[in-house]
């Protein structure tokens, strides 16, 4: 028998499978298809302190190996979420979930943070730095290290559960970022976010979203999230969650061996609703094909 387990700041996942915030929704869904307490955790739908309709459509444009979305956040808000979606949640999932939160200010952050604290079925809070800062220009909080210490010390400060501080991509130096988040106190660091992207109709002459830009996600990404999670692994003494177009057993693998410990499975789970569970139950056949006894054994691996 292969052991899949993984640990993540105390917590023991069964496996390193986890659904990525924004693709899985609250897991309703996904219920219907198959049990949700397969999988190793799930971080759900990126939750800001107000309810946010998102951005207006057409919002989604496939890609060949990929997506752009510029869904912006959509959600029912910080109360709904605490009060109605989790319990719902709870019903359908035991394990401890990982809850992204967003905000457009400090304040938001740490509303959003102290809230998570007190839900509990939320074991880790995962901080998307990706979203502009509405008091600074709207310039992103994660693009550099200062603004994103600065929120992760802020988070910190109001919860005493493990924080991950999810890292766009759209910079020029994230091993930096990373090494400041972790400086500011952060427990772990989750890659990639979407790298930016666009579509443009030639029929029409115009962007294919309204937003013009948007978020790329998909296979197509995957060696770039690769190369991250290897770069911020080495330069870290804090455990990564990988993620960015992991599609199959062999995928969570090479994430985990550039230096992930757990990976997060996101466009994948558009294309197929199946395709935690189908990756969960591969990974053991993958490992003795590849005489690995122990997953955790290959974390960081390459040198």
């Amino acid at each position: 028998m292969v052991d899949l387990t993984v640990t993540l700041s105390g917590l023991t996942l069964d496996n390193p499978v986890i659904p990525a915030s924004g693709t899985f929704g609250y897991g309703k869904e996904f219920a219907e298809l198959y049990d949700l307490n397969i999988l190793g955790s799930i971080s759900f739908k990126g939750t800001t302190k107000d309810a946010r309709l998102g951005n207006p459509l057409p919002r989604i444009a496939e890609c060949p190996s990929g997506l752009i979305n510029s869904v912006g956040l959509q959600n029912p808000g910080l109360e709904a979420v605490c009060e109605k979606e989790l319990p719902e949640l709870a019903m359908l999932y035991s394990k401890p979930l990982i809850a992204n939160i967003s905000g457009f200010s400090l304040d938001e952050y740490v509303a959003c943070a102290a809230a998570m604290d007190q839900q509990p079925q939320v074991g880790i809070i995962e901080v998307n730095v990706s979203c502009p800062n509405v008091h600074n220009g709207g310039m992103a909080y994660g693009v550099l290290p200062e603004s994103a210490a600065e929120v992760t010390r802020a988070v910190k400060a109001v919860t005493t559960k493990p924080v991950y501080i999810k890292l766009s991509p759209n910079v020029t130096d994230i091993v930096s970022i990373a090494k400041a988040c972790e400086n500011a106190g952060a427990d772990g660091i989750s890659l990639i976010n979407t790298l930016l992207g666009m579509r443009i109709d030639i029929n029409r002459r115009k962007p294919v979203i309204t937003n013009k830009m948007g978020g790329f996600s998909g296979p197509a990404i995957f060696p770039v999230a690769v190369r991250m999670v290897y770069q911020v692994a080495k330069a870290v003494g804090i455990p990564v969650i990988g993620m960015g177009g992991i599609s199959s057993a062999r995928d969570v693998i090479e994430m985990m061996m550039a230096g992930a410990t757990a990976v997060q499975v996101g466009a994948a789970n558009l294309v197929n609703p199946y395709a935690c569970k189908e990756i969960i139950e591969s990974l053991p056949c993958v490992c003795e094909e590849l005489e690995i006894e122990k997953l955790s054994d290959i974390i960081g691996i390459v040198e």
